[in-house]
């Protein structure tokens, strides 16, 4: 059930290790999709926890696009635990730049609070544990294209405090202070705009939206971010490529036209 960590990065909590088992379940077979997950009472009694850390792993597999079902119903297996790495992964800034198109980029908020239900699931920390948040706007010559919710562990969000983040790439930035971006996962599905994904997109609530959820880590394994963007589907299409020969596959952001 313990897991080595990295040198420097805090233990596995408990809510980790109950995600981690599940995680390992799924992967080999033993929940396979489709599979009900075990409901809170009987992840309680397997792990020997209250329900706190219980709700909290459920929350990040939920978040991974891993399993489905609200809290308090009968959660069920959607999704494999990805094994293939991305080739590479760049920074909707990078991505409208070689794509020939202008980024652009409106700051709504950088704020440091305590993290989210979902974040916390991802980046493996305690929901009294405090966060970087940033909700941006980004655009594509000068149209909404985006609406970006990322939260990044503190010790990396802190490099946000002195940048100008409607100047460019918070990713650019962050890697000029050092910080190691080294892979991401990636979950996509579809959501109806809400009321700030409307203001900002200037489209009706309910609008069908493109989410991309992801996960940034380090080399070490150690997530530090969690992104959730919707993309209006006008402007922006998901292309994957992958071959028999090749053993990744390659996400592309397509503008449309």
């Amino acid at each position: 059930m313990t897991s080595p960590t990295p040198s420097g990065d805090r233990p596995r909590s408990l809510h980790q290790k109950i995600g981690d088992e599940l995680r390992a379940q799924i992967a080999d077979g033993r929940l396979p999709i489709g599979a009900a997950v075990p409901s809170e009472s009987e992840l309680c009694r397997q792990f020997s926890v209250s329900r706190g850390p219980v709700r909290q792993a459920l929350s990040g597999l939920r978040a991974e696009g891993i399993i489905a079902g609200s809290q308090g119903a009968t959660a069920r297996v959607v999704g494999s635990v990805p094994t293939q790495s991305l080739t590479s992964f760049l920074s909707f800034t990078e991505w409208a730049h070689s794509s020939g198109r202008q980024p652009g980029q409106h700051t709504v908020e950088v704020a440091k609070r305590t993290v989210g239900a979902d974040a916390a699931g991802v980046l493996g920390l305690d929901l009294s544990d405090l966060v970087v948040d940033v909700l941006r706007l980004r655009l594509l010559d000068e149209e909404p294209a985006m609406v970006e919710r990322t939260s990044f562990v503190l010790d990396v969000g802190r490099h946000l405090f002195d940048f100008d983040s409607d100047s460019g790439s918070i990713f650019v930035h962050l890697s000029s202070c050092g910080v190691e971006l080294a892979a991401a996962r990636h979950t996509f599905d579809a959501v109806p705009a809400d009321d700030v994904d409307a203001r900002l997109l200037d489209v009706e609530i309910g609008t069908p939206l493109l989410r991309e959820r992801r996960v940034t880590s380090t080399s070490a394994g150690r997530p530090v971010e969690y992104s959730d963007d919707r993309y209006l589907p006008g402007r922006v299409t998901f292309t994957v490529s992958n071959t028999v020969a090749a053993p990744h596959s390659v996400i592309r952001l397509v503008p449309d036209d």
